[in-house]
């Protein structure tokens, strides 16, 4: 199963919605918070890099500012 993310005015996306029902598919409202969530979370997927820092190299990039 797919899905597709469709960012539009009210209008536009009263129209979609609609459509989206008619042809059989589910539709799921989300609040713009929720969408930037989602955002960044894709985002942070597409650059995890799966490297682990200590915490004392860490520890001295903080002290350093």
């Amino acid at each position: 199963m797919g899905a597709i993310v469709i960012q539009a005015d009210k209008k536009s996306n009263k129209i979609l919605s609609d459509l989206a029902k008619r042809l059989g598919g589910n539709v799921l409202s989300l609040k713009d918070e929720q969408y930037e969530d989602f955002a960044l979370g894709s985002l942070m997927d597409k650059v995890k890099t799966n490297e682990t820092v200590s915490r004392d190299i860490i520890m001295k990039k903080l002290r350093r500012k």
